[in-house]
């Protein structure tokens, strides 16, 4: 049980998805957190899921939701859902239901066995095509040249972060690329904030269809790195 627990869950187009994802969380919630907030950043679905959101923001105050009038990318999402979060945790999964929130239970029982900053999940087993297993390796491994950042998965959708990290690494500037997680962690890590890992289960996606592979947000992804590593060096 924690005190107080900020989750933010990243939306695009995930009508198929978003009000099971939503009240499955709201269930883990209410067990784990006296306190909490669950925030729906949508950004700029054109699908229903819209539509969605509104029903759920209006059945519980505690869920509410933060808009893109655009489609920003998912960079722009999880800067949103960190900085718009109020507690002094934070926890952000997926929303295309491949993870269980329920595994939340976890990552608090990790921070409190080890004091850690940051508590990020690696895939036990990624539910993905190789050929996304594959690049994802080569990312890492850039990552790690560039920038001696070394984790089992950078990229992972679920993470436990202490909000004071937010607060005091500089802000964080990906947008429409995936780069988003690794200049969290590397400022995070460059601040002497610590970082551990932790396995969770990764589900194979049912319905809808991902975006993190589409040609121009890898392009994004690289521009960004090579600009926080100019910036940096």
């Amino acid at each position: 049980m924690i005190d107080k627990l900020s989750v933010f869950l990243p939306i695009y187009n995930e009508e198929a998805n978003v009000k099971n994802v939503v009240l499955a969380t709201k269930k883990i919630l209410q067990d784990v957190a006296n306190e909490w907030e669950l925030i729906i950043v949508d950004d700029g679905s054109t699908d229903g899921s819209p539509r969605l959101i509104k029903e759920l923001t209006q059945s519980d105050p505690r869920i509410r939701v933060v808009t893109h009038k655009e489609n920003e990318g998912y960079g722009a999402s999880i800067s949103s859902g960190l900085y718009e979060s109020k507690y002094p945790w934070v926890a952000f999964t997926d929303s295309d239901g491949q993870f269980n929130f329920a595994e939340i239970t976890a990552f608090l029982a990790k921070h409190q066995e080890t004091g850690a900053d940051l508590v990020i999940g690696y895939y036990k087993k990624r539910q993905v095509s190789a050929l996304k297993i594959i690049t994802s390796r080569l990312w890492e491994l850039i990552v790690f040249i560039l920038f001696g950042l070394k984790v089992r998965d950078i990229d992972c959708g679920f993470k436990l972060i202490s909000k004071k990290v937010i607060d005091a690494i500089p802000k964080l500037e990906s947008k429409r690329g995936a780069f988003i997680s690794s200049e969290l962690l590397i400022k995070a890590r460059r601040a002497g904030f610590k970082i551990v890992e932790i396995p969770v289960t990764h589900y194979p996606r049912l319905k809808g269809v991902g975006t993190g592979r589409n040609l121009n947000v890898i392009i994004k992804s690289f521009i960004d790195l090579l600009r926080l590593w100019k910036k940096l060096h």
